[in-house]
């Protein structure tokens, strides 16, 4: 769990239910700069699974997931594809 004490940017998606955790992940790590690392907090317990596809297919990589009582934390590293022209 030590990847989690490094300095990431903050999402906190809570309350919000498929598909909008994924949706706003990917569009969180448009905006970032490869390498960066993006922690996002869901509450639904299926937005872990969306984002773990989205990273698979975007090819982000999906670092750490941690469950902390009714929430779960998950740790993102940006990596932009070669042509990130997509809006």
């Amino acid at each position: 769990m030590g990847t989690m004490q490094q300095a990431a940017e903050e999402l906190d998606l809570t309350g919000l239910k498929c598909p909008l955790p994924a949706l706003m992940t990917a569009k969180a790590l448009r905006r970032l700069a490869p390498g960066t690392l993006l922690a996002v907090t869901v509450s639904d317990p299926l937005a872990p699974l969306d984002i773990k596809f989205l990273c698979e297919r975007e090819g982000h990589d999906f670092l750490e997931q941690t469950k902390i009582e009714a929430v779960t934390r998950i740790l993102l590293r940006c990596r932009q594809p070669e042509n990130s022209n997509r809006v």
